[in-house]
């Protein structure tokens, strides 16, 4: 954030404000996977670059991906352009994309030691590049948010080669080696430190950690394989950049989510689209900023399914500092009416 001062940029910036625990009259608003295939202008720039991995590394193009949203509807807040794989591509993974099917690692860590990886960090200077850029181009009023994936839905790539339903491979591995596996989720903390002090650096605002299987864990592996790496993420990273806020979204995380609220000092907390956002509002920590929770299926509906399923996230958390999001990512199915019609009814305007 260079010179200007944390309360004087938070000021000039609403979601940063809700972020620091100020409520707005307006709930500011930015969507998960806002850049993305939903839009034909970036549908127009994947076809010209090629592969998504390709698209991830040329920053003028990633720099234009992040743009492309704010453009167009006006967000509160500009998400980077990148993949949460990244890391593990930079930790000495080879990271392929298979069209209609996702990503790739390899080597499984089923089958090789964390040890034979050849550690390559220049492969995380296109990102910071990207953030330099944007960050460049962006208006005052508009937050820019970094982000990494978070250690557990990090690792079950690294473990496994690929996504997958349950986790499972990498829950056998967690439970027949937890000192190997500890040692994995060790060394991902560690990237991720840097990681995301390198966006910060770089002039992100603030970032978020996307724990996107964290459903998938009992309570006591979610304590120690998704809270305990979160919270020493958070630390350290508070003792770099004490300014910079940090959201936690373990999806699918339920009933744990208070104590993740709780224990891994997170600035603030996004909730899925299956939490109950009066259930929520009841339940964290009073004046805890969170963020959510539209179903993303309910955007793409529109109409008065929309507009219903938006009055209850907005009636839940109305004396709560909240920034309205969706549950999950965008769909690519989602017309752009309804996002429009969204931002219009948010800004008094629909």
């Amino acid at each position: 954030m260079g010179s200007v001062p944390p309360a004087l940029a938070a000021a000039d910036k609403p979601l940063l404000a809700v972020l620091r625990g100020e409520r707005q009259e307006r709930p500011p608003i930015w969507l998960m996977r806002q850049a993305g295939r939903y839009l034909p202008e970036y549908r127009a720039l994947r076809a010209e670059k090629g592969g998504f991995l390709d698209l991830v590394n040329d920053s003028a193009a990633a720099a234009e991906v992040t743009l492309q949203p704010i453009r167009r509807f006006g967000f509160d807040g500009a998400i980077l352009f990148s993949d949460i794989l990244v890391i593990p591509h930079a930790m000495g993974q080879d990271l392929r994309f298979v069209a209609g099917e996702g990503p790739r690692l390899s080597p499984k860590l089923t089958d090789s030691a964390l040890e034979t990886l050849s550690a390559r960090p220049e492969r995380l200077a296109p990102v910071y590049e990207t953030v330099r850029r944007v960050k460049a181009a962006l208006a005052p009023e508009t937050s820019f948010l970094g982000f990494a994936g978070s250690p557990w839905t990090v690792a079950t790539y690294m473990v496994a080669g690929q996504g997958s339903r349950e986790q499972a491979e990498t829950r056998r591995y967690a439970y027949r080696d937890p000192q190997g596996f500890g040692a994995i989720i060790a060394a991902i903390v560690d990237w991720s430190v840097d990681y995301l002090s390198g966006q910060i650096d770089a002039g992100v605002d603030a970032v978020q950690l996307f724990d996107s299987w964290a459903g998938s864990l009992a309570p006591e592996p979610f304590e120690r394989w998704v809270i305990a790496p979160t919270a020493e993420i958070v630390a350290r990273l508070k003792v770099r950049h004490p300014d910079t806020p940090v959201i936690g979204f373990p999806k699918g995380a339920g009933g744990k989510l208070a104590a993740y609220a709780r224990e891994t000092g997170i600035d603030a907390l996004g909730l899925d689209e299956t939490v109950d956002p009066d259930w929520a509002n009841a339940q964290l920590p009073t004046g805890l900023p969170v963020q959510g929770n539209l179903d993303p299926l309910a955007l793409i509906a529109g109409g008065a399914p929309l507009h219903a399923a938006i009055d209850r996230v907005l009636a839940a958390f109305a004396d709560r500092p909240h920034i309205f999001n969706l549950g999950h990512g965008i769909q690519p199915d989602t017309p752009i009416a309804h996002v429009e019609a969204l931002v219009a009814r948010l800004r008094g305007r629909g």
